[in-house]
């Protein structure tokens, strides 16, 4: 088994309501604090699809969480500084895990 059937078989789902009650099927692609001491909580996530429309590029979607009783409550992001927080972090973390996965292909 490959690496990445390892990631594909351990892969977050969670499910989303849309505006009509019907629950949508999102993969957790990240979870982060932001260092601002605020102990807040945040998860980005994109639409759970079939392998071949994983190769596209995808919306992703954040949200500001907290856990209760193992199960997790999702609140949107509503203030344009708080959103530019998470981005900004998002994409140095995505950047950080490019770069990573570039040195570990480099040393095989």
């Amino acid at each position: 088994m490959t690496d990445e059937q390892n990631q594909e078989e351990e892969a977050e789902i969670i499910y989303i309501p849309d505006d009509d009650g019907n629950d949508e099927a999102f993969e957790v692609i990240m979870r982060f604090e932001l260092d601002d001491g605020s102990d807040r909580k945040y998860l980005m996530v994109v639409p759970a699809e079939d392998d071949a429309e994983a190769e596209e590029e995808q919306e992703v979607f954040a949200f500001r969480y907290e856990e209760e009783n193992e199960e997790i409550k999702l609140f949107p992001i509503e203030e344009q500084a708080e959103w530019d927080m998470v981005e900004e972090t998002f994409n140095t973390l995505m950047s950080e895990f490019g770069d990573a996965e570039e040195d570990s292909k480099a040393k095989s």
